[in-house]
Order: structure tokens, then sequence, then C-alpha cells
């Protein structure tokens, strides 16, 4: 590893940043040795081409394969290991390819710091992409603001007076744990926690109030994406069902399933093109100095009593996460 220490003083004097994909690509190239190679493991353990791993880090194909071939597949195999028997592992998602098939318009260059990737439990099922949150809407004077949203679409309220947001990337705070803080001009903060635990995968989202004004109105969108679960990214809403708080979408064999759920849930849906899952819920009004948090479940079911399922999962699944 030594050696990839060292290539990332050329890299630094020489930079090789490629033409990419400007709908597809948030580009991110690495700050640090050490991140460097992490992120060159993660985009291996998600099965990353060349390519997309050159258009993230902004390397030049020949940089790309001779950084790659260092890594070695332990280190691989090590990121993709469950921390503890039965549970889900589950990574930053590094970007490089877009987390959705189709309404591509409607998410240009999605941003990484809201993305998880959740792990299937079976060999070669691929992973689940986490958008947590995807949008953060408000009401201020009676009109609906759109606070925050984790791709360019719709305008926020930042774009609107010309502020960018500064990027961020997840807090690896231990194996399975991550966490990400983000502060807006107006004073509220937006943080989430994700935890990967026996049998499925914990997350919280909380916003602060740091205003002199209560927040209400706060309906935030929360989005899983099914283009990298294998046998589930058919492009419709047949293979779904909706039961608020949970959404789920059964494989091609209809025996299988991926569950995504949040209390405080006010809509269960998905969007075919896509395709993904949404369980959308309202945060709670939101005093000055108060914290309000709303806490979310992801899992994988196998068989076909997927209603007994999610109805085991309602007294289970939104417990708060544990230090």
């Amino acid at each position: 590893m030594n050696r990839i220490f060292a290539f990332v003083f050329y890299l630094s004097v020489v930079p090789a940043l490629l033409a990419a994909d400007p709908v597809a690509v948030d580009v991110r190239p690495a700050k640090a040795p050490e991140e460097l190679t992490y992120w060159l493991t993660n985009m291996l353990a998600h099965q990353c081409s060349t390519e997309e791993i050159g258009s993230v880090l902004t390397l030049s194909t020949l940089q790309t394969k001779t950084l790659v071939d260092r890594i070695q597949q332990s280190a691989v195999s090590d990121l993709l290991k469950p921390v503890e028997s039965q549970a889900l592992v589950v990574l930053p998602y590094p970007g490089g390819r877009h987390p959705r098939i189709g309404f591509l318009d409607g998410a240009i260059q999605p941003q990484r710091e809201t993305k998880v990737s959740v792990f299937a439990p079976w060999k070669e099922g691929g992973y689940l992409v986490v958008d947590v949150p995807e949008a953060v809407w408000h009401l201020r004077n009676g009109k609906r603001e759109l606070l925050y949203l984790a791709h360019t679409h719709v305008p926020t309220i930042w774009d609107q007076q010309g502020l960018r947001l500064e990027r961020l990337e997840w807090k690896r705070d231990e194996p399975g744990k991550l966490s990400v803080i983000r502060k807006l001009p107006n004073l509220v903060t937006l943080s989430t926690k994700v935890k990967s635990v026996k049998s499925g995968v914990r997350m919280e989202f909380s916003i602060t109030n740091r205003t002199s004004e209560k927040l209400t109105g706060l309906d935030i969108q929360m989005c899983g994406m099914l283009k990298g679960l294998t046998g589930f990214a058919e492009q419709t809403n047949d293979n779904k069902i909706f039961v608020a708080p949970f959404a789920a979408c059964k494989n091609l064999d209809g025996n299988r399933w991926v569950i995504l759920g949040f209390d405080h849930c006010v809509r269960a849906w998905g969007n075919p093109p896509c395709p993904c899952l949404h369980a959308d819920p309202k945060v709670p009004d939101c005093e000055p100095g108060e914290t309000q948090t709303v806490r979310g479940w992801v899992s994988f079911f196998e068989g076909i009593e997927i209603n007994d399922e999610l109805k085991r999962l309602e007294k289970v699944a939104f417990e708060p996460i544990t230090e």
C-alpha cells in the first residue's frame, strides 16, 4: 500500500480529470492517501468499472488500473464482511454510476453524502441505495419551500439565493456505522445516523432548529433505489406493496423482499421509472432550540408471508440507534 501513498504525490502534481457524465457523476477526488485507498476499495466492493472509478476520483485509465492492481482482494472482502452474525453490510455509496435506471433528468449529479448502500444477505444479491434524505421541505409564511435536495432538479431556497452548500462525506464512525451532519445557512441542522444491526439497518434523521422561528410542514422524502439490487429492478410498481410505514419490493421469483420503512410515514409509494421505494415521513413541528427525529429501517425477507413480516417489524423496526 505504500506505493499507493507515493503515487498520490504524482496525482497531486499531474491531475487527470476525465470527461465524466455530468448527469451521473459527483466528482470527488481523494483528499488524502488513506481516503484514496478507502474509496478505491469501496468502489471495487460495488463492482465499479475502471471508468466509473476514474470518473469519481479524477484518475486516468492508466492511473486507475495501476492503483486498482495494488488493492488486495482481501481488503474488498473485509469491507463486505458483516460486523456481526446476521447483520447487513452497509457502506457509503461511492457514486460513479447513477443509482437510477430512468428519470435521470430528475436527479442530476446525485450527491453521495446522503446515500448508503445496503447489501443483500445472499450471494451476488447486489445492494439497495438509500437516500437519507432525498429532500427536505418545510412551510414558511404559508409557502412550501425546499430546504435541501440530494441532487440537482428542483431549485432549493439556497439555489434561489445563489448559495452553494458545502460538500460533505459520511463519517465512518466504526464498521457498520455511519453519520453525517449538515448545517444549513439558516441555522437549521440536518443529522443522519445509520447503523447495521442484526437482520437489518437502523436509520435516524434529525432536524435541529437554531432559528427564532418554529419549523413546520417538515415533509421528508426517503428513497430506496433498486437499480443495484439483483432481481428487483423492474420498472414497475406491480412487484411492490405500500403499507405505511413500509414500502416493499419482491424479486422476479417472488420469494425475496426488500423492505424500507420510517416512523411518522405519511406516504409509502414507488416511482417505476427509477425504480424506487419511498417511505416518506413528516417530522414533527420543531420549536426554536428543539431537535426532532424520525427513525427508519431496511431489511430483507425470504418467503411469501410479507404482510406478517411487516406487522412484526412495526413492533421492532423503529428503536433508537444505540451508541
